[in-house]
Parts: structure tokens; C-alpha cells; sequence
């Protein structure tokens, strides 16, 4: 698929992966709108854009409904939505006490948001004579990573319902449904969970670009990520433990 001249909606394009995602396509001579809860941020990631903005969290069914009606009125031509928004928590399952209060919060943005996000805009996606929704997964939707539990889980749910979504649209629509599986992203979230060493977020950004322009419907990015791919068909039990080691 070839991304230029298209109307493009990020959604946590204020910061991170987003932020990258956002910057590589407007580049590429797109017209690029980006969404973010925190207003103060999202101002002011789309004036270092100079990217229009749509404040929005996506597990607000009030917050959809506005983006929903501001889409319809000023962005009518909207074909491509990149669902980036996510919140993650790092801890131990043999430590932690509000595991369910983390998971359903963690849940509410990275699967429900998503898909009420998607379902809302499906019919003007629909519309156009191409579209693409991308989501941005994870390599813990492959292989859970211990100190990410329950955000592995949304991730894993969230590559199942791609894979549907994708299978279900094959045949009814011109919409393409990409997934990306990030291995480490060097990011303030990142960093602040005290994972270091990550791709540059520039560089993810342009490895999702080139595999979408080439049709690759899941995208590993980072050499870590593709090799944990590769691995986990082969010995799912040694790759889990491989990429947890010294966390159990």
C-alpha cells in the first residue's frame, strides 16, 4: 500500500512511537491528525508537527462520538487509522495486590479502546476507495514478558482480534489491517520502566512505513522481535523463558 497523499489519524501521537509514526507520514506528504489525552501535550506535539489535533481518550465512549463527529464534518476523506494509543504497567504477578485494577485499566485502552475506536470510524474507512487500520501491538502478544503481565495479555488479545478483523474485512472491503510488534522502543515510557537501550523511535517509524508499502500484514520491528517470532515456532517454552530470564 502506498501512503502519500492520504488522511491519516494517530491515535497517542503526542509522544513515543506515535510521535514518530505521525512525523514519518506527514513527511511523506500526508495530511496527519493526531490524538492525545493530555491537552497540554498534544497542543504541543502538533505545533512541533504542525499536525492538527483531536483531544481524545479512547475509553471515553463521549470522547469517540466527538472524534467521530469532527471527522465526519472536517476529515471526510480519512482512510488510514493508526491505533498507537496504550498505557502499560511494569510489575510481578507474584508481588502485586491490585492486579485486577491494573488489567482492567490496561484492558480499557490497549483492547477496548481500540476496538471502539475502530468500530466508530469503520464506515468512513469504508467509504474510501483504499483504507489501512493499523494496529500497534507488541512483541509481548507473541511471548509475555513478566514485568508486563497483564499488558501482555491486552496485547495478546489484541493480535487475536487483528487477525479476525483482518480475515473478516478481506473479502467485504478495500480496507487492509496491518499489526506492528515492536520489540524495545526507546521511549520516555520505556525509560521510565527502566527498559533501556530501545530502537530509536525514528527508526520504528520507518520500518512500519516500509512494511506497509510492501504488504507485510504483521510487522516485527527490531531484530529482536523478528527473531523472537521466528523462535517461538519453534520452541515456544525456551523462547518464554529466554526472554524472562532471571525475572522468575
Amino acid at each position: 500500500m502506498n501512503i502519500t497523499n492520504k488522511t491519516i489519524l494517530v491515535t497517542g501521537g503526542n509522544s513515543g512511537i506515535g510521535f514518530a509514526i505521525a512525523k514519518h507520514f506527514k513527511a511523506q506528504g500526508n495530511r496527519v491528525i493526531i490524538t492525545g489525552r493530555d491537552k497540554t501535550k498534544l497542543e504541543k506535539a502538533g505545533q512541533e508537527l504542525s499536525v492538527e489535533t483531536i483531544p481524545l481518550d479512547t475509553t471515553s465512549e463521549s470522547d469517540v462520538k466527538n472524534l467521530v463527529a469532527i471527522v465526519s464534518e472536517k476529515y471526510k476523506d480519512l482512510s488510514i487509522l493508526v491505533n498507537n494509543a496504550g498505557l502499560g504497567q511494569g510489575y510481578n504477578l507474584r508481588d502485586a495486590e491490585n492486579i485486577i485494577e491494573i488489567a482492567t485499566a490496561e484492558f480499557a485502552t490497549n483492547y477496548f479502546g481500540t476496538i471502539r475506536l475502530t468500530q466508530a470510524l469503520l464506515p468512513i474507512l469504508k467509504s474510501q476507495s483504499e483504507g489501512a487500520i493499523i494496529n500497534v501491538s507488541s512483541q509481548v502478544a507473541i511471548v509475555p514478558f513478566l514485568v508486563l503481565p497483564t499488558y501482555s495479555d491486552s496485547k495478546a488479545a489484541l493480535h487475536s482480534h487483528t487477525k479476525a478483523l483482518r480475515l473478516s474485512l478481506s473479502n467485504t472491503s478495500k480496507i487492509k489491517v496491518y499489526e506492528v510488534f515492536p520489540a524495545l522502543i526507546d521511549t520516555a515510557g520505556t525509560r521510565a520502566l527502566g527498559l533501556t537501550n530501545g530502537l530509536p523511535a525514528d527508526t520504528a517509524a520507518e520500518i512500519i512505513s516500509n512494511g506497509i508499502s510492501q504488504d507485510q500484514y504483521e510487522i516485527f520491528v527490531g531484530d529482536e522481535a523478528v527473531e523472537l517470532n521466528k523462535n517461538f515456532y519453534k520452541d515456544p517454552q525456551s523462547t518464554l523463558e529466554n526472554l524472562n530470564k532471571a525475572l522468575y
